[in-house]
């Protein structure tokens, strides 16, 4: 028995003194290497900001015909000159990368408020199981609040959640053929594949009375990418739940962005519908995290006009200056006293 506990002893203290001489001298280099997304967050702590944005692309997506081409986040940062500001933004993120990218930034740094994006699109499974997820979710691993020796092990034996292209097709299949939506009123489809075959098939017919095969693609889009109903127990609302706990042990103001979305060309295309789910899913939100003491949830939803969207073919949350401009009035205006 003794000798069990004595080679007990001994491997924990091999484990131990492993993980200081991997954290001390090869951690860091294998941070810069795997998840060099960390720099975002040792960014706040140098310049000692006391006001953190992050975001996605959407953050810092122009139009060359902008007269101004810089970030949401800069033109927030224009109203606090006396704050030291700064952002994060990484392409493609979403809550869980905001979460390690927040929970990174050195307990020592001076933040006081946080702003989150909050993209609608981003709790539907086609974002979810979007095909960029799993090198997203292999970035993410040394990240994580694990000893860094055991960390390299999950990365080392692919310990996170990877699926080929392939599987994560399939998972966005599985969900539109199978998460119900419903609504207050008779509806013909009670999944999201059914309706998006229906609309496929319809048909967007254009001002001239012909079959206008673009909008019709882009109809299609907003039925795959809006036609969800967010619950509690959606991996987005779980990863802004932690985004709350974490506010709140570190003391910060909690400030959720969530950004527009085209509503105007959704409504136009699809009808009213999906706007009756977009807004669903905007009161959930804004009803579950609005009310929580030191968050607040900017509603930019129906802010933007269709015009003022920079891709015409896609669904995202790309906008000229004056769109940017209105969603960054509007943070402006919560955090001001």
């Amino acid at each position: 028995m003794k000798k069990l506990i004595y080679k007990f002893a001994l491997l924990a203290a091999l484990l131990v003194l492993m993980n200081w001489i991997y954290g001390k001298f090869f951690f860091k280099d294998d941070l810069m290497k795997y998840s060099d997304e960390i720099q975002l967050s040792w960014k706040i702590a140098e310049d000692s900001c006391e006001m953190v944005y992050t975001g996605e692309s959407s953050n810092h997506t122009f139009s060359w015909s902008d007269n101004d081409h810089r970030k949401i986040s800069d033109f927030i940062f224009d109203n606090f000159p006396d704050i030291r500001c700064g952002d994060m933004t990484k392409d493609a993120s979403h809550a869980e990368v905001y979460y390690y990218l927040l929970d990174n930034i050195p307990r020592t740094t001076p933040v006081k408020t946080a702003i989150v994006t909050m993209n609608l699109r981003s709790f539907g499974y086609g974002w979810i199981e979007s095909d960029l997820e799993t090198p997203i979710q292999k970035q993410l691993v040394l990240l994580k609040d694990y000893p860094p020796f055991f960390k390299r092990f999950l990365l080392a034996f692919k310990a996170y959640d990877i699926k080929s292209i392939d599987e994560r097709g399939d998972a966005r299949e599985w969900h539109r053929k199978h998460d119900k939506i419903t609504f207050p009123y008779p509806f013909k489809y009670d999944n999201v594949d059914d309706w998006d075959y229906a609309k496929a098939h319809e048909g967007v017919i254009d001002s001239t009375g012909h079959w206008d095969q673009p909008m019709t693609e882009l109809a299609c889009h907003f039925i795959k990418n809006y036609g969800f109903i967010i619950d509690d127990n959606n991996p987005r609302v779980k990863d802004f739940d932690n985004i709350v706990k974490l506010a709140k042990k570190r003391g910060w103001r909690l400030v959720f962005n969530l950004m527009a979305e085209n509503t105007e060309k959704a409504q136009e295309l699809v009808g009213d519908d999906i706007l009756y789910l977009m807004r669903q899913n905007r009161d959930y939100l804004v009803n579950r995290y609005g009310s929580i003491e030191n968050v607040t949830v900017v509603d930019n939803l129906e802010c933007v006009p269709d015009k003022y969207f920079i891709d015409r073919d896609w669904t995202t949350e790309h906008y000229t200056e004056p769109g940017r401009r209105t969603i960054a009035e509007n943070v402006t205006e919560a955090l001001l006293p």
